[in-house]
């Protein structure tokens, strides 16, 4: 039995999950440990709750990845993720610095910062998720016509 085609712009799905399983693993098994500034026992339960949900949506993420490009789950879940990233992008710009770190005086005075990466990271994903749902389109139409 033959594989059917998968874009490569399906690799957009392996990178959500490189990008958000780090902080997933790391705040539902040691929260207190992640370099955030003022963390409490309130914000240590939602940061936990939040990367529970987060590694669920990898999971999904994974198990999505190799499935056709035409299947209603897949293309809600690229869909639901891409709305993710772009909001995440937005809150981490618009963030007051809460990340303990410097790349160097160099970088601080473009403004580039953790949180300013990070947001980007969280763009470009939103960019790619939207980049795989118009190139993967045709496929949708191809199977929605042979039915």
């Amino acid at each position: 039995m033959s594989q059917p085609a998968r874009s490569p712009l399906s690799n957009v799905f392996l990178l959500h999950i490189a990008l958000e399983v780090p902080l997933a693993v790391q705040g539902v098994w040691a929260p207190a440990s992640l370099p955030f500034l003022q963390l409490n026992n309130t914000t240590l339960v939602m940061l936990k709750m939040y990367a529970t949900l987060v590694l669920g949506v990898c999971i999904a993420a994974l198990l999505c990845y190799p499935l056709p490009e035409f299947l209603p789950g897949k293309r809600a879940l690229a869909i639901g993720l891409c709305v993710y990233h772009t909001i995440v992008s937005t809150v981490l710009f618009q963030a007051p610095r809460f990340i303990p770190f410097s790349f160097g005086a160099f970088f601080e005075a473009y403004k580039v910062t953790p949180e300013i990466v990070w947001g980007c990271m969280h763009g470009f994903l939103g960019l790619g998720f939207i980049a795989w749902w118009q190139g993967t389109v045709a496929y949708a139409q191809m199977m929605k016509r042979m039915q």
